[in-house]
């Protein structure tokens, strides 16, 4: 064989590896608990959350699919690593900020429909009013390539945080002292975050 004909196999980029983990892991573990995907994720990217934390893999941005592995590291990966610990929104601000700028890139727009609500989801994770209404306007905006449930919650959220000005479900971790009214809200049935 003549070195021309040689057929050189590439790896995919690590980013697509990340969207491609995440799109064939689908809704079902993507908003359920589930200790063998959280397990998983801490096993394959627990040190690219790292990284990509640390900026890294800044020059993902410039890419429709790596500005979403960027967000999905930065914003969903940590609340499966570090479940019920404060780590799991310490890159919070990050992924609102990663984001932001990618919506303004329009990246978000270049992502599948079922995809592009994770554009979106740092801000319905944000205890910031002006991020939920944010979050809100654009999960909305999906119109029918959102669900009546994504909706729904966006402004469960949302109401969350107009009612307590943050989480009430978040305080025992984040070491906050709940409020008689979100110890009240928190015994009884109903959304929790």
């Amino acid at each position: 064989m003549a070195a021309w004909e040689t057929v050189m196999t590439l790896e995919p980029p690590l980013y697509a590896e990340i969207v491609d983990f995440w799109r064939d892991a689908g809704p079902a573990l993507w908003f359920a608990r589930d200790d063998a995907f959280d397990a998983a994720i801490r096993e394959r990217f627990e040190a690219v959350h790292h990284a990509a934390a640390r900026g890294d893999y800044a020059d993902w941005m410039d890419m429709p699919e790596g500005a979403l592995a960027l967000v999905l590291l930065l914003d969903q990966f940590p609340r499966n690593l570090y479940r019920d610990t404060a780590r799991a929104f310490a890159t919070d601000p990050l992924a609102r900020a990663t984001a932001s700028r990618a919506i303004g890139l329009g990246r978000d727009q270049a992502s599948e429909p079922a995809l592009r609500l994770f554009f979106y989801m740092p801000f319905e994770h944000s205890e910031d009013l002006q991020d939920q209404e944010r979050s809100v306007a654009l999960i909305s905006a999906l119109a029918e390539d959102a669900s009546d449930d994504h909706r729904r919650y966006a402004a469960l959220h949302r109401d969350l945080i107009v009612r307590f000005g943050r989480f009430p479900h978040r305080n025992q971790i984040l070491g906050r002292e709940s409020s008689a009214e979100e110890l009240a809200y928190l015994a009884g049935p109903g959304f929790k975050g």
